[in-house]
């Protein structure tokens, strides 16, 4: 009942209803005048019902509007609820850039009030303003000291990493455009989360994962020599055993420190890439006979398809994707069938200046359920730890954040029993390729 007088008395309060009663109040004024000086009977009856007509009119035309105006009242006051609540900071401006929006909790991040901000117009200038600086460089992204773009170029919403120095942030913003029923911008929203507690998190678990790991690195190189050393001296077929088992153990867990060591320098952007010119051609047949040694180990064949291509140059890092690579023909290998086959293959892409490489094998597959997984950290599907029990599960990480950062894509495409397929581009043309080392994945 207490809501039912509230939303009463507003109603009767709006501009619309006061226009109303101006006019009925005008109504008895003309109404009055004209009973005290005219005297014609059937003259006062046409001004009473043209009047009374207009009035009528007036009153449906004004009730439909102060009603359609409480409903957007009521509307931008459960909006403005909503909005005051996200844990995100929300900012709405439009084309001339004024902002229109500004939440609570943007004014917790750019400590700005909000009632200062509303209305104002941020431009480039504003820069120089440090209680505005922040704020400047969210609108006008390319002012910010870093930014990782997480989307494509021209692609909405725009999503974008920040970081600042003065005060530290990590913020990501979205960004996304506000259109009209034609499908014309009016405005734009960005969604700003401040990400700096959990980027100093990843980094504090990231420098402890790089000490850990370097600190092991030393001893199980020495633990690796002494295995190696042995084998070299006259034992029984018993100890002989020993030190192989001994000697795989530690080349295994010495690979695992360098995978970590490897995730630890992608994510901070110092994995050192050092880009140049080669033949792409020449450089997967160096691969695949570097890869026979241990296809004859596991009875599979490997094969070559170059396509039309006799030659063809990339711009990228050769050591680097050499890893990648390397590791994906490890994988078509060791979860192959006896008389298995592997096949890598080439082809340039029509229309587009990137290249395609393929990995083709008749191995186990992996199961549907497991595919969107496979280049997460420390993930290894279910069926091929019954072949393979050791593994760190950063392979497909490492290799996917190496493809990512010579501006390719990498895909996989698996059935069960049958075969998996891992295809990757990289770009033909050297302008494709970042220019900065940047994190792809987290």
């Amino acid at each position: 009942m207490n809501n039912f007088f509230k939303n009463f008395q507003e109603f009767v309060k709006m501009p619309q209803m006061r226009m109303l009663w101006l006019f009925i109040l005008l109504l008895l004024v003309i109404l009055g005048i004209d009973y005290v000086f005219i005297d014609i009977l059937l003259w006062r009856i046409v001004v009473f019902l043209t009047l009374f007509s207009i009035g009528v009119v007036v009153f449906f035309s004004n009730l439909r509007a102060a009603k359609y105006s409480l409903s957007i009242k009521q509307d931008r006051s459960r909006l403005d609820s909503i909005i005051s609540i996200i844990d995100d900071g929300l900012i709405v401006y439009d084309q001339d850039f004024k902002i229109m929006i500004f939440n609570k909790t943007a004014e917790e991040i750019f400590n700005l009030n909000r009632e200062k901000i509303i209305g104002k117009i941020i431009a480039i200038d504003n820069l120089r303003d440090k209680e505005l600086k922040l704020l400047t460089q969210i609108i006008y992204p390319s002012l910010a000291p870093t930014v990782v773009r997480r989307s494509e170029q021209g692609a909405y919403p725009q999503i974008m990493d920040m970081s600042f120095d003065d005060p530290r942030l990590e913020l990501r913003v979205s960004t996304n455009r506000l259109l009209d029923e034609n499908g014309i911008a009016f405005g734009f929203l960005k969604v700003v989360r401040d990400r700096t507690r959990e980027v100093e998190l990843l980094k504090s678990k990231s420098d402890f994962i790089t000490v850990a790991a370097h600190q092991l690195r030393t001893p199980l190189s020495a633990v690796g020599w002494v295995f190696e050393t042995l084998k070299e001296e006259k034992l029984t077929n018993e100890q002989q055993e020993t030190v192989r088992i001994g000697a795989a153990a530690s080349s295994n867990l010495l690979k695992v420190v360098e995978d970590l060591l490897n995730v630890s320098k992608l994510e901070e952007g110092r994995f050192g890439y050092e880009l140049q010119n080669f033949d792409l051609i020449k450089f997967l047949a160096s691969l695949l006979s570097q890869a026979e040694a241990i296809a004859k180990q596991y009875n599979v064949n490997v094969y070559f398809d170059p396509g039309a291509e006799s030659s063809l140059m990339i711009y990228g890092d050769p050591s680097k994707l050499s890893m990648a690579i390397s590791n994906l023909l490890d994988n078509a290998i060791k979860y192959n069938t006896a008389n298995g086959q592997v096949t890598v293959s080439m082809q340039k892409l029509k229309d587009k200046p990137y290249v395609q490489v393929s990995i083709k094998d008749t191995g186990m597959g992996i199961p549907p359920e497991d595919l969107k997984k496979l280049f997460g950290k420390f993930f290894r599907s279910s069926n091929v730890m019954t072949k393979e029990t050791s593994g760190s599960g950063l392979g497909l990480y490492i290799t996917k954040n190496i493809i990512n950062r010579h501006g390719g894509e990498i895909s996989i495409e698996s059935e069960l029993n049958r075969g998996t397929t891992v295809s990757f581009t990289l770009p033909t043309d050297p302008s494709l390729v970042p220019q900065k080392e940047i994190i792809y994945g987290e």
